[in-house]
């Protein structure tokens, strides 16, 4: 079927990197994002800047990495790097996903509670049947076309932003760079960039484009078809910098519309992205407070399916299982079988005494921390011709990755003097 109008074949154009970078602004970090404008005003709004070009960067070397070798991130390691490293690595990502996925459920399910009443959890239970539902059943290119349709939900942020009547010259001055010495602002600090430059990102968007490479009969890992390569990097770098400044837009949206609408009244002690959407209701008015609540949905619908596939993906490649969600689930009952693990696990958070409150921001968090070791081994994966033929990560690309790696590295650092000081 041919495209017909110009926002059809603009999903058509987009792939793996425009999904992945909807799927970062997942509840939690709607919630990290939320809280950050309203501790701390339009002043962190910098933030989000300055993490565009490394997110961007990493991003796309993941992607290289999985259309060049053919591989997943998990699916390299095993072949090139000590068993013990992936069992970690792999291990870091299934837990911190897991984290991940109960407080994004949470999110969804008070949310829907705000909005309509119910028990939250039924809520949770339903919305995690949906996502495994969808993700396991149905066609992988239908299943793909209803994750692009679910960014849509993302311009919620942008309407709600609007709703709240932002000065626009103290947002302005938010994105000039300040640096506080403070346990609150580098906790935030990364948090944010924990929420925006994410393992799981990196080992979802490897593995789809292993996923796409073979959805499609011409093409071949580019180590072995090296012919494919310029058009095929043209196309990761567009896709890839559409998703991310996507990602980081709405990002700032939510930043902006906590700022002016909770900070500038007063109100800093939100913990989560419902707490978000209660407060405004009062200061912003309620169509700000539905839109924010509706948003949170949406991007849960798009966020956990991919938290709970490249947990699948990392597990799966590390034990040479067959996955692929391009599979049937007879075809890859192991993969599938870890993809609903993962979900039903981050679900049995709801019905223990972890506060899913607290997992919501502190997830973000757990994710800074996992990054570091993981885009390490990633780096030092992309710049080796044994592994990526004639297609190394070199030039400005392979400085922004580090560069990337060492601000997470740093962010962490601080946040642990912090702790011990």
């Amino acid at each position: 079927m041919i495209a017909k109008g110009p926002f059809q074949r603009f999903l058509r154009t987009i792939g793996p990197g425009f999904i992945t970078g909807a799927s970062d602004d997942d509840p939690s970090g709607i919630g990290t994002y939320s809280q950050a404008g309203a501790q701390l005003g339009f002043t962190i709004g910098w933030t989000m800047v300055v993490a565009f070009p490394l997110m961007a960067a990493i991003q796309e070397i993941s992607a290289r990495i999985g259309r060049t070798t053919g591989k997943g991130i998990s699916g390299n390691l095993v072949r090139y790097y000590p068993r013990a490293l992936l069992c970690f690595i792999v291990t870091l990502l299934f837990i911190a996903n897991v984290i991940n996925i109960g407080a994004d459920l949470s999110a969804m399910a008070d949310s829907l509670k705000l909005l309509v009443g119910g028990p939250s959890s039924v809520y949770v239970i339903g919305f995690a049947s949906v996502c495994v539902a969808a993700i396991v059943f149905l066609d992988y290119s239908r299943y793909v076309t209803i994750l692009k349709w679910t960014t849509l939900s993302l311009f919620a942020y942008v309407v709600a932003m609007f709703a709240a009547k932002v000065s626009w010259s103290d947002a302005a001055r938010g994105l000039i760079p300040q640096i506080q010495w403070s346990g609150t602002f580098l906790t935030t600090l990364l948090a944010i960039l924990g929420t925006t430059i994410s393992p799981y990102l990196f080992f979802w968007q490897a593995s789809q484009e292993v996923e796409e490479e073979e959805a499609k009969p011409a093409a071949k890992p580019l180590k072995w078809a090296p012919w494919q390569a310029a058009r095929a990097f043209q196309r990761i770098r567009a896709d890839t910098l559409v998703g991310m400044a996507l990602s980081n837009l709405i990002g700032l949206a939510i930043i902006f519309t906590t700022a002016a609408a909770l900070h500038n009244a007063g109100v800093t002690d939100i913990a989560s992205s419902t707490d978000a959407a209660k407060a405004l209701e009062p200061v912003a008015g309620k169509f700000a407070f539905i839109i924010f609540s509706a948003g949170i949905i949406g991007t849960g619908l798009l966020a956990v399916p991919v938290l709970a596939g490249s947990a699948a993906f990392a597990v799966g490649e590390a034990f040479h299982w067959k996955v692929g969600l391009s599979r049937k689930p007879k075809e890859a009952v192991a993969f599938y079988a870890t993809l609903a693990a993962a979900a039903a696990l981050g679900t049995g958070i709801m019905f223990t005494p972890i506060d899913p409150i607290k997992a919501l921001y502190w997830s973000a968090v757990i994710n800074g921390m996992c990054a570091v070791p993981v885009m390490i081994v990633m780096m030092l994966m992309a710049g080796r011709a044994d592994i990526m033929g004639k297609f190394p990560v070199e030039g400005w690309l392979r400085l922004l990755g580090w560069l990337s790696t060492v601000a997470m590295g740093l962010a962490t650092l601080g946040l642990a003097l912090q702790w011990v000081i």
